[in-house]
């Protein structure tokens, strides 16, 4: 974990709405894949100021493109939940 991603992942889950809002997260190749209760709570510009370089969302799923270094972030992400 560094404080970069750390801090990436801070911004990431709160930009989904926080922890009481994710059913589910992982990463998948350069996109973290998340199932939220709410769409409606997610804030894709807070996605795109936190380093998202795409934000998709499709009912519920909400996909958060934020490169190679996804991994790095979903670990700190589990970290936070």
């Amino acid at each position: 974990m560094t404080p970069d991603s750390r801090q990436q992942a801070e911004a990431i889950l709160a930009a989904l709405g926080g922890v009481d809002n994710i059913d589910e997260i992982e990463p998948c190749t350069t996109r973290l894949r998340s199932l939220v209760r709410d769409a409606g709570l997610v804030d894709v510009t807070g996605l795109r100021a936190a380093g998202a370089f795409g934000v998709m969302i499709s009912g519920r799923v909400v996909q958060v493109v934020v490169g190679p270094h996804v991994d790095l972030i979903a670990t700190d992400l589990d970290d936070l939940m």
